[in-house]
């Protein structure tokens, strides 16, 4: 296959470069500017199948010429590109500008979903950004070694039916629970924030709800918790955490539950069967 690959930032790119290269796919990677990693360069330097492009956010246009010359006719989005930046750092092009003027809604979801059907009116289909990885999510029920307490628990049903509904609403994927109230909400700013802004405001033993979207759309922004997760539950005396089974990328693999059981953090993946508009 000749494959694109749309990098945003952390590992997520990197560890799809490294699958592609491993199944033989050529692979043509389009670096967004200021969010890709510099070792991904390195990374895609060390083999000739795979050419690097920077390019900056907001140049659909040239993104999806690149692709073309290379013959590429399916591509993967993966890593982060902060929200904040899609909508005040981004100088669209025409291209995208001419996307950006027909929408309705202008989160996220709507705005990618969008370029996703410019780039399949171009002859480039998007894959699910986890085809390659599917080993790394996040498999039903307890994932590390302590179990989560009653009271823990009790907040974690809670904090599904939150987070549901504020995923529905397109705001954010993650909130923060302790005693049955909501102590922090994300937006815009990351789940790793969130975290910080709930042990500042509530202490220890916060419980993490990070949640895929109702019908969650599997060929961008997937729920990612990494090592660097842990470590922020870590600092902010957080105690469990909760992921959609199937449907969230552990990215760093068992390097976190490791991280987890040394800090005595309880890590569990939520069922298909108890998430809403999971898939058939």
């Amino acid at each position: 296959m000749r494959l694109g690959l749309i990098a945003g930032n952390g590992t997520f790119p990197m560890l799809v470069l490294e699958a592609a290269r491993r199944l033989g796919h050529e692979t043509t990677v389009i670096a967004v500017e200021g969010e890709a990693s510099g070792d991904l360069e390195e990374a895609a330097a060390r083999e000739p199948r795979a050419p690097l492009h920077w390019v900056p956010l907001g140049q659909l246009g040239r993104a999806i010429d690149i692709l073309q010359a290379a013959g590429v006719n399916r591509a993967v989005m993966a890593g982060q590109v902060k929200h904040v930046k899609i909508f005040s750092g981004a100088m669209p092009d025409r291209l995208l500008l001419s996307v950006l003027l027909k929408l309705r809604s202008k989160n996220t979801d709507a705005i990618i979903s969008a370029v996703a059907d410019v780039m399949r009116d171009h002859g480039i289909e998007l894959m699910d950004s986890t085809a390659f990885l599917t080993p790394l999510l996040a498999r039903p029920g307890l994932l590390t070694r302590r179990p989560p307490t009653v009271d823990e628990e009790a907040d974690l049903a809670f904090g599904y039916r939150m987070a549901d509904q504020i995923a529905a609403l397109d705001i954010g994927q993650t909130i923060a629970v302790k005693s049955a109230a909501v102590v922090a909400v994300e937006a815009m700013e990351g789940t790793d924030a969130v975290i910080a802004r709930a042990g500042g405001l509530a202490g220890r033993g916060v419980s993490i709800v990070k949640v895929a979207k109702p019908g969650q759309d599997m060929r961008f922004d997937v729920p990612v918790v990494g090592v660097a997760t842990i470590r922020a539950m870590r600092e902010a005396g957080a105690t469990v955490l909760s992921v959609d089974a199937g449907r969230a990328l552990l990215i760093d693999g068992d390097a976190i539950t490791r991280a987890a059981d040394e800090a005595g953090i309880t890590i569990v993946g939520r069922p298909l069967d108890r998430q809403p508009g999971r898939p058939s």
